[in-house]
């Protein structure tokens, strides 16, 4: 289907790009602005790739005329501005158009923002008998079943916010692509079905106007007083008909409560999804970066099967998510982003078998495999450029983008690399093929430079794994992060803006607990509750960070990663002590305290779900003082200072935890405004003492975590 995918929001004179899906490069396309307010002049171009700004706020029906038919899709523009609040309004387009010497790739990077943060929802849809004071009975009981789709908005304002949930306004978009099916099918078109609360909060549509799948995406808008309204990141659920002779039995299916028959044993069935929720499996899970090509002592030809004898030992460290930098045919560089085929594995490494062997033994230790997808660009000595450079007349030429000096398009000083045309429909229809090649072997995407490519691209590539595996992750590295990112293309965050806190508090610049405030900036500035983060402290691009903040520092800030919530990473050699950043690791010198002390932090986060992406976190008041207990009175000393310790407290509904990390290379200790055991978590072992006034404190070296108690 050439459809152009999920409805858009956007503000006006936001830009967003439309591309038809599942190109054919010899078929016609042709855009146009079917309907749109009476005062806007808005247009679409005349390329098959094409962009489109809305000028006036409301709602505009953009028309494609494709091969497979004429397809509709719903823009809803609102008067507002995201500048201050979002990196060019959270557009990978707009990011992309902007001069590469300013392209947002520092991590350190100042985010402007004024006044208050775009606010958040989240949707909800449930089956459910039909309401017949609201009128849905009558229709529902006509067609034979009485039910109906119930999709719920939960607004939440930002957290600078003076608003109430009670003062934002929500809006709905049924998906274009299933009104079209509907009508296709031969069923009430779900939009003239529909209904919405007096307060806009719930949609309902009876269950005779469902197609085989119904996606519905919503929106909250804040209104504060004398500013422009912010607008939410999208979020979209789905409601799909199931076939009850394919259903597992009820006594199968007890945690799966998305799976919904109100209409009684002969009426439909139903499942719900949550279209932006990350996979189930990221909840508890931990990542494994390895350098493909010095992770391990091997032979040309046969690190693939090197990286295979490692997999017990890494499986034992307790992580269970394995990300491969790339493994594609390259140029020479060692990194191998500089793709020349991205249909073959490198040769350097081993052979296409060696390739799926590896991931066989990884899924046989329980592990994940992340493939590291490049879509941005090609090496210089792909065969599409070597026919293309200083020749106009070359059928690739337009594949890449060109400077006027005649050199390709690049970012920074990436001099061996082009810059691929995301607007040529041949080299959609290229990553698209190269998609469908090696999504079926692997567990999930993580996607270089997503900030480069077009947010069409992402929004179609995610459709196209979930539709065959809803569990397929998908991560983007897009420095610094975009909450519009997680609108129906990515599942989860590097994190970047931590990883930055956390070099700042390694180095002394910044005090422990501003970590605390890079946690909160998530909300701040418009992320979903849905959201992932992968969480990190070095990683191939990045020094090591024992080498630029030492060993204390680095043992707490590996220990941040696995105590705030989000998703812990591991580079490969971190967890023995390794200092070089892209060298051999230096197995036989491993030091084995170091492992140790990460085998500890990942069995414990996997014990304790409180730790996890969704245990809450909440700030705990905290004093510091040095290790001299009879000290009088009790104040920092020597080497510990109080800017180098946090605490803060995780909870799940389950246990409350009470979390302190010490950035100093001597132990601190710390009382903290909370009853709490005497035992740490992650040793085992005793941690209270007590001072010179009788207060108790958590002894910490680098981490400890006990356990909340009650009065």
């Amino acid at each position: 289907m050439h459809h152009p995918g999920p409805p858009r929001f956007l503000s006006t004179g936001e830009t967003t790009e439309l591309a038809p899906r599942d190109p054919d490069p010899a078929a016609s396309y042709a855009w146009r602005v079917a309907d749109a307010p009476p005062e806007s002049e808005a247009t679409v171009g005349d390329d098959p790739v094409t962009s489109f700004t809305p000028d006036v706020p409301g709602r505009y029906r953009i028309g494609l005329d494709a091969p497979d038919g004429d397809h509709l899709l719903t823009v809803r523009a609102f008067a507002t501005s995201y500048e201050g609040v979002d990196v060019a309004g959270g557009s990978g387009t707009a990011i992309r158009d902007r001069d590469a010497d300013h392209a947002p790739i520092e991590y350190g990077a100042e985010r402007a923002q004024e006044g208050v943060g775009r606010p958040r929802v989240r949707l909800d849809a449930t089956v459910e008998e039909a309401d017949s004071e609201t009128g849905g009975g009558e229709h529902a009981a006509s067609a034979g079943e009485s039910a109906e789709v119930v999709v719920r908005a939960t607004p939440t304002p930002n957290p600078e916010s003076a608003l109430e949930a009670s003062d934002l306004a929500v809006g709905f978009v049924v998906d274009d692509r299933d009104v079209e099916a509907a009508v296709a099918e031969g069923r009430r078109n779900p939009r003239d079905a529909l209904r919405t609360s007096d307060d806009g909060r719930t949609l309902r549509v009876p269950a005779d106007a469902v197609p085989d799948r119904l996606r519905v995406h919503g929106v909250a808008v804040a209104r504060e007083p004398g500013r422009e309204q912010r607008v939410s990141v999208a979020d979209a659920v789905a409601v799909e008909r199931a076939d009850r002779g394919e259903l597992p039995g009820a006594d199968e299916i007890p945690s799966a409560p998305d799976l919904t028959a109100p209409a009684g044993p002969d009426g439909p069935v139903f499942e719900t999804v949550d279209l932006n929720e990350p996979p189930a499996w990221t909840r508890d899970a931990s990542v494994y970066e390895v350098f493909v090509r010095t992770f391990a002592d091997a032979d040309e030809g046969a690190a693939f099967d090197a990286i295979a004898e490692r997999i017990p030992d890494i499986a034992d460290l307790g992580v269970d998510t394995l990300w491969l930098t790339p493994v594609l045919q390259h140029d020479g560089k060692p990194h191998g982003y500089n793709i020349v085929d991205f249909f073959d594995v490198a040769e350097d490494l081993g052979d296409r078998d060696d390739y799926e062997a590896l991931v066989e033994t990884a899924h046989d230790h329980g592990m994940r495999v992340l493939f590291d997808f490049v879509a941005n660009h090609t090496a210089r000595d792909h065969e599409w450029f070597r026919d293309a450079y200083q020749n106009p007349d070359s059928p690739y030429r337009d594949r890449f983008e060109w400077q006027e000096s005649g050199e390709p398009g690049t970012y920074f000083d990436w001099e061996l690399i082009a810059n691929l045309n995301h607007a040529n429909l041949d080299v959609r229809r290229f990553l698209l093929d190269v998609i469908d090649e090696w999504a079926p072997l692997v567990d999930g995407f993580r996607c270089d430079m997503a900030w480069a490519v077009p947010d069409s691209f992402w929004r179609e590539l995610r459709d196209r794994v979930k539709a065959k595996d809803r569990e397929f992750l998908l991560m983007d590295e897009t420095i610094p992060y975009i909450p519009g990112f997680h609108e129906g293309m990515f599942d989860v965050h590097f994190d970047a803006t931590l990883y930055f806190q956390l070099r700042q508090v390694g180095r002394g610049a910044e005090p422990a607990a501003s970590l605390l405030d890079a946690i909160d900036q998530r909300a701040d500035i418009g992320f979903p509750d849905r959201a992932g983060f992968l969480q990190y402290i070095e990683n191939h691009d990045e020094t090591r960070y024992r080498v630029e903040c030492g060993d204390a520092a680095a043992a707490a800030a590996g220990a941040a990663t696995f105590t705030l919530p989000g998703v812990p990473m591991v580079y490969a050699g971190q967890e023995i002590g390794q200092r070089g950043r892209r060298d051999a690791i230096a197995w036989d010198h491993a030091r084995d305290e170091v492992r140790e002390r990460y085998e500890r932090l990942i069995a414990t986060r996997a014990e304790h779900p409180a730790l996890g992406p969704e245990g809450d976190l909440d700030r705990v008041g905290f004093h510091v003082a040095s290790g001299d207990l009879d000290e009088r009175p009790i104040v920092a000393s020597g080497n510990i200072h109080p800017d180098d310790v946090v605490a803060f407290r995780r909870s799940d509904g389950e246990e409350s935890l009470v979390v302190a990390l010490n950035f100093a290379p001597e132990p601190a200790s710390v009382a903290v405004d909370a009853d709490h055991a005497d035992r740490d978590l992650v040793t085992g072992e005793p941690c209270v003492v007590v001072d010179g006034d009788g207060t108790e404190r958590i002894r910490v070296d680098d981490v400890a975590v006990v356990r909340e108690t009650e009065e």
